[in-house]
């Protein structure tokens, strides 16, 4: 699942303590393939076809050490070298990698959204791929549990959303759907310079409280994982749930500052991740 404690790239759990020390060097894998990645789509002063250009090549080299062929040097040694084996060892599903560079790609040519659903159809591939490649190194697969994962990995993706508003709209980059701006009276221009006003706050309210919703919604695959696993992912639920807190405490604020967690919100998440129980979320998922 998503982790909200990586700073820079938030997406992944990445050999924490609560991991599986035999899955540590997989996931790691996963995460320099993703993080540098993302770094080709966003850092830097390149031009969006030369962006373009260099996830292409990066896709390469994915499809190459997928067939057990040698990568181009350029990204060897960080990512595609340890890469191959975790590939081959772990059968991981190559779609879902390529997902992730799908997104990326996405992020460069498109920078509005119609409605939740087409959102969401993003999330699909910029976040829920990785929970479903972390599932499937931990030998859950059922329909249920890939639902419930779905889940929580969206509402991550839309919490950063919410989170990053100051820092995406001077990118050029919306993610509040148009449908819900026209609602409130909004533009998309007018996020994008970080406008705050009391429409704007109302919008951002809605938009958390969906994400909360999904959270909720994916929460009891806590119960299902084993062991450390399921006690990284109540961590990772409690740590999305606290920005939304966050958030909320700061008024929805954020066109004008980010929230973020920090070492003294940890022992409020720990408490927390220890109350989750099954019933409680029953409880709420069927609300």
């Amino acid at each position: 699942m998503p982790a909200v404690s990586i700073e820079h790239y938030e997406n992944f759990p990445v050999a924490s303590w609560l991991c599986p020390p035999a899955l540590r060097p997989a996931i790691a894998a996963i995460y320099h393939f993703a993080r540098t990645a993302d770094d080709i789509a966003d850092e830097g002063e390149a031009s969006a076809e030369q962006r373009l250009a260099e996830l292409r090549a990066y896709r390469a080299d994915l499809q190459a050490v997928s067939r057990g062929q040698p990568p181009s040097p350029r990204w060897a040694a960080r990512v595609f070298t340890p890469l191959g084996p975790v590939l081959q060892r772990h059968r991981l599903p190559l779609p879902l990698l390529e997902a992730l560079l799908d997104a990326f790609e996405q992020d460069l040519v498109k920078t509005r959204y119609a409605d939740r659903a087409e959102l969401l159809d993003y999330c699909r591939r910029s976040a829920d791929p990785v929970g479903r490649l972390l599932l499937h190194l931990y030998g859950v697969g059922d329909a249920q549990a890939l639902r419930q994962s779905d889940a929580i990995c969206s509402s991550l993706q839309l919490i950063n959303f919410w989170q990053d508003m100051s820092r995406d709209g001077p990118r050029g980059r919306v993610y509040a759907p148009q449908q819900d701006l026209a609602r409130h009276g909004l533009s998309a221009e007018a996020l994008q310079r970080c406008e705050d006003s009391p429409a704007a706050r109302a919008l951002l309210r809605e938009l958390c409280d969906w994400a909360e919703y999904l959270m909720h919604e994916g929460a009891p695959l806590v119960h299902r994982l084993p062991g450390r696993t399921g006690w990284e992912l109540r961590l990772v639920v409690q740590g999305g749930l606290r920005i939304l807190a966050k958030i909320k405490a700061m008024d929805h604020a954020t066109l004008l500052t980010r929230p973020r967690l920090h070492a003294i919100d940890l022992p409020t998440m720990l408490w927390r991740a220890l109350r989750m129980n099954a019933s409680q979320n029953a409880r709420v998922e069927a609300q």
